[in-house]
C-alpha cells in the first residue's frame, strides 16, 4: 500500500502547472551576470535561461533564493516584492 507523506513532491518542477509567484516574499533580481549556468543548474523549478544575462520567469518564481545563493559572483540579489 502506498501512503502519500507530507509536503512530498511527487513532480519535481511542477511549478509552471500554477503561477505560484502571487505569495513570493523576495523576488531575485539579476544584477552582475557571468553566463556561468549555475543559477539554472540549481534552479528547481527550472524557470531560468541563460541568454544575454540570465532570465528568470518570475510568473513562476518561488523566491527560494537558491539562484542567489549559487551565484559565484553574487550577481543575484533578493529584493523585497513589489505588487
Amino acid at each position: 500500500m502506498k501512503y502519500n507523506v507530507g509536503a512530498t513532491i511527487e513532480e519535481p518542477g511542477n511549478s509552471t502547472l500554477n503561477k505560484t509567484s502571487s505569495w513570493r516574499v523576495l523576488k531575485p533580481l539579476v544584477e552582475n551576470c557571468t553566463k556561468c549556468g549555475l543559477c539554472a543548474t540549481f534552479c528547481p523549478e527550472g524557470i531560468i535561461q541563460i541568454k544575454e544575462k540570465a532570465v528568470i520567469d518570475y510568473d513562476y518564481c518561488k523566491g527560494c533564493g537558491i539562484c542567489a545563493e549559487e551565484c559565484p559572483v553574487k550577481g543575484i540579489k533578493m529584493v523585497m516584492e513589489t505588487k
